[in-house]
């Protein structure tokens, strides 16, 4: 087995917990206007998956889920943050918990919307042998910054070209939506991509890789936002990690009738005009 091979991006205390983040789009709802719970949860199952492959580094498998209430809705516009953290490892089971957290772009207010327990079974290569077992949990790591958005997924067959590696339309608009977090979270309004002033790949992504796209806000106007973005690749059993892309997105914020408005100033653009 590799050993996990830091890279920029990632915290050097130990793996942070995992984040799966995404907007409640109409497609995602049920007849609520809500999230539909088939969807939160197969989020649910996936950020957990993430979050144990990162511990163990060999394939893991669902065993079970338990605990799961839904007792908040997340509603359609709303940021929905999936954060899963390895609470307990066996010989060669791990338990990740999984919480699901809505937050209102306009208000910024966050709610818990559910929480549960995902049992995951690892899967290792038979050459590492049968004593081989689970390392133990991580006791630290180091806190994200927090001007910082962080986005992990997995990627599969049908977001892959006839190369077997990410569709570049993806992993475009992968970037494109922790560009709109960023810039939503810094304006408290809701943020439209104006253009994409440069982006480069420089390695491609293979199916099964972990994607995780790291965006912050580089610079504000009066309503305009440059957000850069970095694509970083993760091999799922090496822990390997890669810069594959990287883009300078220019966001706007608008209000209720989508017309430019202005960017409000916070805690993290302090001498900023």
């Amino acid at each position: 087995m590799k050993p996990h091979i830091m890279g920029e991006g990632e915290p050097a205390a130990g793996p942070a917990p995992t984040t799966l983040t995404d907007i409640v789009f109409p497609g995602a709802t049920n007849h609520h206007g809500t999230l539909f719970g088939g969807a939160g949860l197969s989020a649910m199952d996936r950020v957990a998956f993430v979050a144990a492959t990162r511990h163990g580094r060999v394939p893991f498998v669902t065993a079970s889920c338990e605990r799961v209430e839904f007792k908040k809705p997340a509603h359609v516009g709303d940021i929905v943050s999936f954060i899963a953290k390895p609470v307990r490892a066996g010989r060669r089971s791990l338990t990740v918990e999984v919480e699901m957290v809505a937050e209102s772009i306009v208000a910024g207010e966050r709610h818990s919307c559910t929480r549960g327990a995902f049992h995951m079974v690892a899967a290792p290569d038979p050459v590492l042998g049968t004593e081989w077992s689970l390392p133990p949990l991580a006791t630290s790591h180091a806190a994200p910054p927090p001007d910082k958005v962080r986005m992990a997924d997995v990627v599969f067959a049908d977001q892959a070209n006839s190369s077997g590696t990410m569709f570049g339309g993806d992993a475009i608009a992968f970037m494109t939506k922790a560009a709109f977090v960023a810039a939503s979270r810094r304006s408290r309004r809701l943020a439209v991509l104006v253009c994409s002033e440069r982006l480069d790949f420089h390695h491609p992504i293979r199916v099964g890789a972990i994607v995780e796209a790291v965006a912050r806000v580089a610079s504000t106007g009066r309503s305009s936002m440059k957000v850069e973005v970095e694509l970083w690749s993760e091999h799922l059993l090496s822990g390997e990690r890669s810069q594959t892309a990287k883009g300078l997105f220019v966001m706007v914020a608008v209000d209720g009738s989508h017309r430019p408005a202005p960017v409000f100033p916070d805690e993290f653009d302090s001498g900023q005009s």
